[in-house]
């Protein structure tokens, strides 16, 4: 068997091919990434209009229980009791040893009802994850469901025409709607820091629902090349790539992702895996630090090249890279050792045999374009 016949396909996959996307392997899928339109043309539409993206491939899960809150608390530190129905917040899972085994997307629904979305590469690690850990709740996994992302400034005016309900939601709310006599999950959120939606629907409508959202002026379908470019704009990371198990929350900077009472000094601290391991290396102070970086020449640098310092000594290595199309210039993400984490600190990167000049920058590189009401 060839690779590309072991590959899964998306819902969608057909659609793709109709639209002549350029597929390519991602997560064990075959996935657009890119359109006719081009990556540069496609990142530059979302960030002015709107674009629909294919996220079939990420893992869509609930979780039920009379004592759901509390268990997936165990597993994940956010403020899970004082989370309202109808509002999600972002987390991860975290090890044993306070290392990220991958980021989520957790709503509530209900009392003892959750919606959590995970990544593709993760997600049946995720799912045997909280079926070990969750003693008394049930995981269901919506394999037989798609899930499109709509986003960009003109998002919420093309849903509005759907749904009027969809489109009065800010920041993080999270809803099932009926639109066209479909039943839809959706939140107001995404990866791209624009404004936008995402949507999930039974896959045997997803072509169909997606083929009308593409049929509004303002859509263009996006391809994962523009994701990845957009997200990098927006600071954040990409699980397995900006993050994992060898690195823990203080070190990516994503301690904000613990909710103010399950921090140390909070009123109900920790609690969840590798809590004191987390804590104790936030209270000793992490050697290394997740950054922005600003290339400070015209090439740009992908892959995972280490960086050093001006005598050549290793201090890091960059985690992501590529060409802003929004600020016409190369941009990046990595680690570096602490004492070059501040903004404004030069660090350098071997290409090809010659020394790159790099700052560190703050992130996220564009503003990001929420709708918090």
């Amino acid at each position: 068997m060839s690779d590309d016949a072991a590959l899964l396909t998306t819902p969608l996959h057909a659609l793709h091919l109709s639209l002549n996307a350029k597929m390519v392997p991602f997560a064990g899928y075959d996935m657009p990434v890119q359109y006719p339109l081009g990556v540069k043309g496609e990142h530059l539409h979302t960030r002015e209009h709107a674009g629909l993206f294919d996220v079939s491939h990420m893992g869509q899960v609930l979780v039920q229980g009379a004592n759901a809150t509390a268990e997936l608390e165990s597993l994940i530190p956010v403020d899970l009791q004082s989370l309202a129905i109808g509002q999600q917040s972002y987390g991860v899972f975290t090890n044993a040893q306070g290392g990220i085994l991958d980021d989520l997307i957790i709503a509530r629904w209900a009392d003892d009802l959750f919606f959590v979305v995970v990544n593709a590469a993760c997600k049946h690690q995720d799912i045997a994850h909280l079926q070990a850990n969750l003693a008394t709740s049930s995981v269901t996994y919506l394999a037989e469901r798609a899930l499109l992302a709509l986003q960009g400034p003109e998002a919420a005016a093309v849903m509005a025409r759907f749904s009027s309900d969809a489109s009065a939601m800010t920041f993080m709310q999270s809803q099932r709607l009926t639109i066209d006599g479909i039943d839809c999950f959706i939140s107001r959120s995404g990866y791209t820091g624009e404004d936008g939606f995402e949507i999930s629907i039974p896959a045997e409508q997803a072509t169909a629902f997606a083929e009308k959202l593409l049929a509004e002026p303002e859509v263009e379908a996006i391809g994962l090349g523009a994701r990845d470019s957009l997200r990098l704009e927006a600071g954040l990371c990409l699980y397995g790539q900006d993050m994992d198990t060898t690195t823990n929350l203080a070190e990516a900077n994503l301690l904000w992702s613990i909710s103010a009472s399950r921090r140390a000094k909070g009123s109900r601290p920790g609690g969840f895996m590798g809590a004191e391991a987390l804590f104790a290396a936030q209270q000793a102070g992490v050697s290394k630090k997740r950054v922005g970086l600003e290339i400070l020449a015209k090439t740009p640098v992908r892959g995972h090249p280490e960086l050093v310092d001006a005598s050549g000594q290793v201090i890091g290595v960059i985690t992501s890279g590529g060409f802003s199309p929004s600020l016409n210039k190369p941009i990046a993400m990595g680690y570096v050792d602490s004492a070059h984490a501040a903004v404004g600190s030069e660090v350098y990167v071997l290409v090809r045999g010659k020394q790159i000049p790099l700052a560190v920058a703050k992130t996220p590189f564009v503003p990001q374009r929420y709708f918090r009401g």
